[in-house]
Formats: C-alpha cells, structure tokens, sequence
C-alpha cells in the first residue's frame, strides 16, 4: 500500500459546483459518473463489483472501509462495476485471515479512481438534499473547471440501456452454491429444477441461492428471445438484477410480455422487478437519490411483517394505474414506494430489493424458497 504521507491530492466536483478536496486513493486518474451513497456497515467488494453499480461514483457513509481486504471469493461479478469510490478513512491495515490483498493495491489493479480524506457525511447530506448527481473524482491534476465542465456534460444514467453491457454475450450453466466458511469451499449440491436466469447484470450471489435449493441455472443474455428460453424447458424463469434505466431495455419488456403467456413461474429481483412491472403495464421513475444500503424497512402488505432489506436502486415502479390483475405487495418504510407485487392467480412475483444480500440481512431469504415452491 502506499505512503499515506505520499498520497496526490484529489478532489470531488459535482455537477452543481460543489467541490470537496481530499486525497487520491486507489488509481491516479479521473472518472465520471453518478455520484451516490450506500449506507452499508459492511461488503465493501460485494458492493463494488455489483454490475448494478455500473457508471455510478459510490460514496461509503461507514468511514473506515478497507479492513478485511478483498479476496476471490467476495466477488459478485469478474470486475469492478464502479466508475469511482470516495470514503472517509481508509484503513492502512488489513486483518482478515480470508483476505488476499489489500484493498487499495485492488483497485490500483483495476484502474479505479478513488478520493479519501473528505467530509462524506456533508456530502451524503448535499445528495440527499439535491438529489444524485454527476460529478468527477479528479487525482491527475484536472483543473477545478475541466473537472466540472466535464461532470456537466456526461450523459448520467435517465434514459440508457447499461444492461446490454454488462449482461453475457452467451448462455452458460451455473451450479454453484453458497460459501461454507466452515470448510472454506462453495457448496455443490445435488440439482434437481430447471431454471432459466436473465443476466441483467446478475450478481453472483443470486445464482448461489437458486443453487442451494437444488436448482441448475441456465444462465441466458439480456437479448435471449423468448423462443430461446422456452425451448430450454424451463421449470421457472429468473429476472435478475442489473444497471440504468429500466425504461430504456424495451427489448427484454418485450420478451418477459412473451413469456407471461406460458404459465412458466417467474420471480424477479430489482431491474427484473421493473422490466416485469413495465411487462404488466406498470411505469418506472427515476429516484431523488435512490436507495443504496443494508437497513431498509419493507412492510410485506399481504402479511404485515416488516423486513430488514438490502437495497441498491435509482429507479422504481409506479403506483399508479396498476392493473386490477397485479397486486402490490411490499412497500418501502421510508418512502413507500412499491418493493414487491404478484400477478393474481398466476406464479408470478417479484421484488424491488435484494433478498440474496452479500451484502446486508437476510429477511427475505424465504422469498427463494416461494419461488421454488412454485416450480412443484
């Protein structure tokens, strides 16, 4: 790890003109993206290679990140989603008796440009204040006003299709489960379902729960047709999780309109749950400042039980003119927004946050085996 007494100066600019000074950590360079936070007390590299996180700058309200390292087996993806990094005091010690490297020499590694040493409390409080927004993180020395010209001209996140860039370029099986510490392996039960998972930008995790429960996973492109998924005979159909504007990945809405008329179940998660919504004849806005964190309250309306979630979403589903076919049936404590509906009388649900955690509680685990009772 470096000197933190040789550390380049760095510097945040948003969008609006606010700047906040501080120093380079990770790679030397500058980057663009959306500017967020996640409130999170742990699973700093689940979160960065998170493909949900793609073209977004992610700010840790938990001021010390870097303690346990990084190794392998933690990662949700091959890579780093994340345009940037900014977090308070980055610790200079790794312990961990699973680490492999230290954090900062890992996104060194993976050309991340980072900034530490700032006031991210003011800085979360800014975003929420004013909603997310572009900014730079800037350790090359980018004058204050390149920095800021730059943040005003990115194209930010309303309106594109980062699906299609982070999804696989062909299908593939999976049948990994989860990690056992006890023996320090993945577990490799025995398969018995069939189900067919939309890479949306699907975390790894989630593919590990289904595995779990004795289901192979046949792992398809955002792009798959519908034709493509149904001649794999599936027992049920996954929508996983994924990046950008769900309003923009018309094609995959279009395929999931398709599929609804097999009465193959189907169980979505976060973008799977918006491109379903939009399916159903739903609409989807983009959030103030999203929500990002492992400790949001969701009250299941069917039952009256509140769970603890992990979430990580810009966008979601509107309430308005639901169909009289389609229930909503989880809302967020914070807001209320809509976090989960079922078409009524048919095997089909889905939810806006997280229930495969890495990080976060783990609330809604029972949400996988629902949908494994619905392949019986």
């Amino acid at each position: 790890m470096n000197n933190p007494m040789e550390k380049k100066q760095a510097q945040l600019v948003l969008a609006d003109g606010r700047i906040f000074h501080g120093q380079a950590y990770g790679a030397i360079g500058h980057c663009v993206g959306e500017v967020c936070f996640n409130t999170s007390l742990t699973g700093y590299q689940e979160i960065l290679t998170d493909p949900s996180y793609t073209d977004q700058i992610i700010t840790f309200t938990y001021p010390h990140i870097g303690n346990v390292g990084v190794n392998d087996c933690d990662m949700e993806s091959d890579d780093v989603s994340v345009r940037g990094l900014i977090v308070r005091a980055p610790t200079q010690i790794t312990s961990n008796y699973r680490a492999e490297q230290d954090l900062e020499s890992w996104l060194v590694e993976r050309k991340v440009v980072g900034i530490a040493g700032i006031d991210t409390r003011a800085l979360v409080r800014h975003l929420r204040d004013n909603g997310a927004q572009n900014g730079v993180i800037a350790s090359d020395g980018m004058s204050v006003e390149e920095a800021l010209q730059l943040a005003r001209d990115w194209d930010g996140l309303e309106g594109r299709d980062l699906v299609g860039q982070v999804s696989c370029g062909e299908k593939f099986d999976w049948n990994v489960g989860s990690y056992n510490i006890d023996t320090a392996m993945f577990e490799t039960p025995e398969l018995h379902k069939h189900v067919v998972a939309f890479d949306f930008g699907c975390k790894r995790n989630i593919l590990r729960k289904l595995v779990d429960r004795g289901l192979k996973v046949t792992v398809v492109p955002a792009n798959a047709s519908a034709a493509d998924v149904l001649a794999l005979k599936p027992d049920g159909i996954f929508l996983s999780n994924g990046p950008g504007d769900p309003a923009a990945v018309g094609y995959a809405v279009d395929t999931i309109r398709e599929l609804l008329k097999a009465d193959t179940p189907i169980f979505g998660i976060c973008m799977g749950h918006q491109l379903l919504s939009q399916a159903l004849g739903l609409s989807t806005f983009k959030l103030k400042f999203g929500h990002r964190g492992g400790n949001h309250p969701v009250k299941d309306e069917t039952t009256g039980k509140i769970e603890i979630t992990s979430q990580n979403h810009g966008f979601a589903v509107h309430d308005e003119n639901v169909p009289e076919h389609v229930e909503i049936t989880h809302r967020s404590l914070f807001d209320g927004t809509v976090e989960g509906l079922r078409v009524k009388g048919r095997p089909v649900f889905s939810v806006q946050y997280h229930p495969e955690a890495s990080p976060g509680p783990h609330d809604a685990d029972y949400l996988f085996d629902r949908f494994v009772a619905l392949l019986d």
